[in-house]
């Protein structure tokens, strides 16, 4: 196979960040430096990034409840618990995507880079759906301006599923993936967020996963997570 996909598959970053690291010199076949991402590349070939040695391992995808507190990267440098510890395999996970530091739920964790590619890539546009608390009651014209769209310093947003499921809370589903989003959007609307946990992503449901528990997926949750992904 390709040397970028050898690498997404042996758990070491996406395809095309997988690209970047092999155009930096960084990664050698038997020794040699090789900077052509379409090389061919397999498992009886000694292939290295950074002087490790890359083998390709089975695929793990892993579902956590994400708990407040828990940053959603691969390692912490800091004091705080980071989702990867939460997760027992000896496989090397990588969070696809994240969840910010404050919010809660569905996190996914696997080491395959190229379905991670697919379920972050904005292109393939899977579904990633919240149950978020407000800090106070939202008008029904607020709620329509977040189905519709709002407008926020890095442009505006597409448009989004919204439902009223109390009197201060609502579940929203939207297809992008910026930074701190849905928080930005409620914003944008006068209000603040008090809690926000994803409970959907794809067809994949939190259901009744407790914070801080985790399960690997089986292997039709995964066919249905590429079906999602499917442009």
């Amino acid at each position: 196979m390709r040397l970028a996909k050898y690498l997404a598959h042996g758990g070491v970053a996406s395809r095309r960040a997988a690209e970047q690291l092999i155009r930096a010199g960084r990664v050698t076949i038997g020794g040699a430096v090789v900077t052509d991402p379409a090389r061919d590349a397999g498992e009886d070939d000694d292939v290295r990034v950074d002087g490790e040695r890359v083998s390709p391992e089975p695929r793990e995808v892993w579902m956590l409840n994400k708990p407040p507190g828990v940053v959603s990267t691969a390692k912490e440098p800091g004091r705080r618990k980071a989702v990867t510890d939460m997760v027992d395999s000896g496989a090397r996970l990588y969070p696809v995507g994240r969840l910010d530091v404050d919010s809660s739920g569905l996190i996914l964790l696997s080491n395959d880079g190229e379905l991670a590619n697919r379920i972050m890539h904005p292109r393939y546009g899977v579904a990633k759906t919240y149950r978020v608390r407000l800090r106070r009651p939202p008008a029904d014209r607020d709620l329509r301006r977040l189905e519709h769209g709002v407008s926020l310093e890095d442009g505006p947003t597409a448009p989004a599923r919204v439902l009223r499921t109390g009197e201060s809370e609502i579940e929203i589903s939207i297809r992008e993936g910026r930074n701190r989003q849905v928080r930005r959007m409620v914003e944008a609307i006068d209000n603040g967020v008090l809690e926000l946990q994803r409970v959907r992503l794809g067809s994949l449901e939190l259901g009744g996963l407790r914070p801080g528990q985790s399960r690997r997926l089986e292997s039709g949750e995964i066919g249905r997570l590429w079906e999602d992904s499917s442009p």
